[in-house]
C-alpha cells in the first residue's frame, strides 16, 4: 500500500493508505499546502466535491480543515475500498460521503451545490473538456475550482485561473468564475 499524510487541521499527521491504481497520483504535500494557503486554512461550513477522490488526500484534508460536507466520488473498486478504510481509521467523519460512481454521471444526475470542487482526473484521457460543461450545474455562484492537469489551464468554462503553480510535471490551478 502507498501512503500520504494529512498536513493540517483536526486529522493532521494521520496517514492515508491507498493501493496502486492506473492514473492515481496523490496530490503531493507541498501542492496541498500551497492550495490550502490560497484557500485559507479554515474551510468551516464549505461544501466540497472531490470528483476523482483517488487517495482521498484532497477530500480528507478538506474535512480535516472544517468543511461541513465532503463528497468523494471514485469508480475503482480497490481505491474505493481504501477510501472507506481511511474513513474508518478517522472514525467515519459524518461530513464525509464516499460514493462509487463515474464523474460524468455524478455531475449529470446530482442536484447538490458545492463551494469548492477538486478536479484531479487521470491524465491523457480527455476528462477535463468533458467535465467542464457540467461543472456549473453543481457549483454555487461563488464556487472555487481546483484543477490538476498535465498542462496549465487558463480558463475552463466560466472559470479563470486566479492562482497557478507547477510541481514536477503537475500543473495546478485555483479557478474562480469571472465576475461581471
Amino acid at each position: 500500500m502507498n501512503s500520504v499524510r494529512i498536513i493540517g487541521g483536526h486529522y493532521r499527521r494521520r496517514i492515508l493508505r491507498f493501493p496502486d491504481s492506473e492514473g492515481l497520483r496523490p496530490t503531493p504535500d507541498r501542492v496541498r499546502e500551497t492550495l490550502f494557503n490560497w484557500l485559507g486554512q479554515d474551510l468551516d461550513g464549505r461544501h466540497c466535491l472531490d470528483l476523482f477522490a483517488g487517495s482521498g488526500a484532497l477530500g480528507f484534508e478538506a474535512a480535516s480543515r472544517g468543511a461541513a460536507r465532503v463528497v468523494m466520488v471514485e469508480q475503482a473498486p480497490k481505491v474505493l475500498a481504501a477510501l472507506r478504510e481511511n474513513a474508518k481509521m478517522l472514525q467515519n467523519p459524518r461530513e464525509v460521503e464516499i460514493m462509487r460512481g463515474d464523474a460524468l454521471q455524478y455531475l449529470a444526475s446530482n442536484t447538490s451545490k458545492f463551494d469548492l470542487i477538486f478536479l484531479d482526473p487521470p491524465y491523457g484521457k480527455g476528462w477535463i473538456p468533458r467535465l467542464a460543461p457540467l461543472l456549473a450545474g453543481v457549483a454555487n455562484e461563488d464556487a472555487a475550482l481546483y484543477v490538476e492537469a498535465e498542462a496549465r489551464i487558463e480558463a475552463l468554462g466560466d472559470w479563470r485561473a486566479v492562482r497557478h503553480g507547477k510541481a514536477g510535471e503537475v500543473h495546478f490551478q485555483l479557478m474562480r468564475r469571472e465576475t461581471a
